[in-house]
């Protein structure tokens, strides 16, 4: 039989680091390209206790049905956390629980843009959510990002020439995959630009958590006085990633609209999940937590840079993140991108070659990504000596 794949889906790839996943079932290979917490960050023994508590005491509720919006209590905890952490929230603003951040992006695109509508995002940005924009028929359109954040005059340049513009997707903290942190004169000039031109602002925060140098930033979020602002984090990097949990902060009318279409796609989040994650906020030390997984990502980025420092051959430039999971290395330019990667990827060491993060799937990279929080720091050492000698054979 001949299957006719509808328009919105024939022409999309899979996502090029869920194809690199399948590279890493081997054991002896080097994980650079993975963007999982490390195993270590799994409070394992209280989600066991939770867990056991829960189905002990509340099974029912654990175990049926509930409603779209997610387990109040969690509501009530992620609110209460996201206002205390980054000041998000304001009257007239709403939170509902997702089945992970990925959910969130794409119920936000879903219910703001129509096809053919545009979506301006940092280029190069987060796969997962340029797949579920591109899923949704919008049109992207990528803006270049400077050491300090996306290139402001760039972006009012996009948004001038884009009329049907619905959303700005940014990625503030610690960005996948660049590992740069937008300034703050930026992130108020990107947030008067979109209330200028009437388009709103999907912040993702996943790894706002996560920093362990420089200063904590104000979220875009934070600034939000005119409800243009649509925020969107997660547990997966500080609970755990294979629970899928996530959260969206919106204004009461993107929300209502946001439970309607969860409604077609999941009914809800897993209710067992969701009361672990309750549990999680409301009886553990989440802040001592958080700040142990800080100081092994700490120590796992400065490792890794220091290596880089060391080995990596002049003219391979790469960023310094003060937090969250990722290094963005960009080789000279012209260079050979597919064979470094192929290359790496036979000696042993898998990373994600830059075309995966862009806007336009059919444009150049000179850069990738590099992850320190999933390779043990004989990994990250062994890793970087072999890449350092990848990177002289391709370069000559």
């Amino acid at each position: 039989m001949e299957y006719r794949i509808s328009a919105k889906m024939k022409d999309m790839k899979p996502s090029a680091i869920r194809e690199i996943f399948k590279s890493l079932s081997d054991p002896n290979m080097i994980a650079f390209a993975a963007g999982n917490p490390s195993p270590e960050s799994f409070p394992v023994d209280a989600i066991r206790r939770f867990s056991a508590d829960i189905l002990q005491n509340q099974p029912i509720t654990a175990l049926q049905y509930s409603i779209t919006e997610g387990y109040p209590p969690l509501r009530e905890a992620v609110a209460a956390r996201q206002k205390k952490r980054f000041n998000v929230g304001r009257e007239g603003d709403l939170t509902i629980i997702t089945s992970g951040g990925q959910q969130a992006l794409e119920l936000a695109c879903k219910v703001m843009c129509d096809e053919g509508d545009v979506v301006i995002c940092e280029n190069p940005s987060f796969i997962g959510a340029l797949n579920a924009f591109r899923s949704l028929g919008t049109k992207l359109v990528g803006v270049g990002l400077e050491d300090d954040g996306i290139n402001i005059q760039a972006l009012e340049e996009a948004l001038d020439a884009n009329p049907r513009a619905k959303l700005i997707y940014l990625i503030p903290t610690f960005h996948n995959p660049a590992g740069i942190t937008m300034s703050l004169e930026k992130r108020r000039a990107v947030y008067e630009l979109a209330y200028k031109y009437g388009v709103l602002i999907l912040e993702d925060n996943p790894y706002g958590e996560l920093r362990f140098a420089g200063e904590e930033l104000p979220t875009i979020k934070s600034m939000d006085e005119r409800g243009i602002v649509i925020y969107c984090g997660s547990f997966s990097k500080i609970l755990s990633a294979g629970m899928r949990v996530g959260f969206m902060c919106a204004p009461e009318a993107v929300i209502q609209k946001a439970v309607v279409a969860k409604q077609v796609e999941d009914v809800h989040t897993g209710i067992l999940l969701q009361m672990i994650c309750e549990r999680f906020l409301t009886d553990f030390d989440t802040d001592g937590h958080v700040e142990k997984i800080r100081d092994m990502y700490r120590r796992k980025c400065s490792l890794m840079l220091s290596e880089m420092d060391k080995h990596f051959p002049p003219g391979v430039t790469y960023t310094r993140p003060e937090g969250g999971l990722f290094l963005w290395c960009t080789l000279p330019a012209g260079s050979d991108m597919p064979a470094f990667v192929a290359q790496a990827l036979k000696k042993g060491v898998a990373v994600v070659p830059g075309t995966a993060f862009n806007c336009d799937e059919s444009a150049p990279s000179d850069s990738f990504r590099l992850n320190y929080s999933t390779p043990s720091d004989e990994q990250i050492v062994r890793g970087i000596g072999i890449l350092s000698g990848v990177l002289r054979d391709v370069n000559g």
